[in-house]
């Protein structure tokens, strides 16, 4: 029973977890990356502050220690030149307390000159680890500026991205139903094209009827009616009549027929006596 529930707690993180990767915005995880990256490189730069000034603290120890050991060393040397001089003198007691005083600090040199040695292997080991240091946070920099460099880079292309996602859609749409009461260009050409076949269809039908044939007559009719009247009008004003097309075209037929006949059916008949 454990075990299974163990098993479904660990699918059902999973199961959140690429439910979240696919929901999340990339926009906002890229910037959560830069930021830990930002924190990270403070952080750094922090731990290299703390070597460096523990560098300069040592120097600075070293540098006091130093000068401690230079003044114990002219302490020394001038308690030992009392001492001599004392004992020149004859002045056992200043000769005895001169050498005392000058052994003393001659052990203050010894352990002072134990501690200088320390320093100076802390010294140079803080050296190391502040250039170390250095390293690490010019390293980390540049690491930054690259990754800085690159959210710029990658952000252009998630723009770009959007936009072609945009772009698909829209070209999607042309050819496919947005919704329910939108039709598309192909659904639009198809439906004028039914009705543009069907009316020429009709026209054709139509121009092919009895009813049609008649109507056709009846305006000739009425055409040649027209014509009628206006040459009776005109012949009444005393007008020319406005030549036709049937005499005009009659005349080259007469013209052949007398072009076939000879010269002597063409004469006219003498007169009887």
């Amino acid at each position: 029973m454990f075990k299974s529930l163990k098993r479904w707690w660990r699918y059902l993180g999973t199961k959140l977890g690429m439910t979240f990767e696919e929901m999340a915005d990339p926009k906002v995880q890229l910037e959560q990356a830069i930021v830990e990256a930002q924190e990270q490189h403070r952080r750094l730069k922090e731990q290299a502050a703390s070597v460096i000034a523990n560098q300069k603290t040592t120097e600075m120890q070293l540098d006091q220690k130093m000068g401690e050991l230079e003044k114990l060393n002219a302490n020394a040397r001038q308690a030992v030149l009392m001492a001599d001089e004392a004992a020149k003198k004859g002045d056992a007691t200043k000769a005895t307390e001169y050498t005392s005083t000058a052994e003393a600090f001659a052990n203050r040199l010894i352990a002072l000159e134990s501690e200088i040695e320390s320093l100076k292997t802390m010294a140079l080991q803080a050296a190391q680890a502040s250039d170390q240091a250095k390293a690490a946070v010019s390293q980390n920099s540049a690491v930054l500026q690259k990754k800085l460099a690159e959210k710029q880079k990658l952000l252009s292309q998630l723009d770009q991205a959007k936009m072609q996602e945009q772009l698909n859609v829209t070209l999607g749409s042309l050819s496919e139903t947005v919704g329910q009461e939108v039709p598309t260009l192909d659904e639009v050409r198809k439906k004028i094209e039914q009705r543009y076949a069907k009316a020429s269809a009709s026209a054709e039908l139509e121009g092919s009827t009895v009813e049609s044939r008649m109507l056709e007559v009846e305006h000739a009719a009425m055409n040649t009616e027209a014509q009628a009247r206006l040459e009776q009008i005109r012949s009444q004003l005393g007008l020319a009549s406005t030549p036709t097309t049937e005499p005009a075209a009659a005349e080259p037929a007469v013209a052949e027929a007398g072009a076939g006949e000879t010269p002597e059916a063409a004469a006219p008949n003498p007169p009887p006596v």
